[in-house]
């Protein structure tokens, strides 16, 4: 889609069809960071947002499991004594 800078005070701006907004999953607040000679937009989401609910969800369904046992250590081979 091509579009037009528009003056905003002192800087230009670009309008955003708000079903590209949508579709992008952008919110009030984005970053904005210059690639390659591209402006790139993305959502500020937090890297973990949702992570708590789903281990949450995890334990309720006694699905947090570790996948392995931990590795013993040298500790534990020579020195622990039960």
């Amino acid at each position: 889609m091509k579009t037009k800078l528009v003056a905003i005070g002192n800087s230009r701006g670009v309008r955003l069809p708000k079903p590209m907004i949508r579709d992008a999953g952008l919110a009030d607040e984005v970053e904005l960071r210059v690639h390659d000679g591209a402006i790139i937009i993305t959502s500020t989401k937090n890297p973990r947002e949702g992570w708590s609910d789903a281990a949450k969800l995890l334990h309720e369904r006694h699905e947090d499991k570790l996948l392995e046992e931990p590795p013993g250590t040298k500790f534990d081979r020579d020195e622990w004594k039960w």
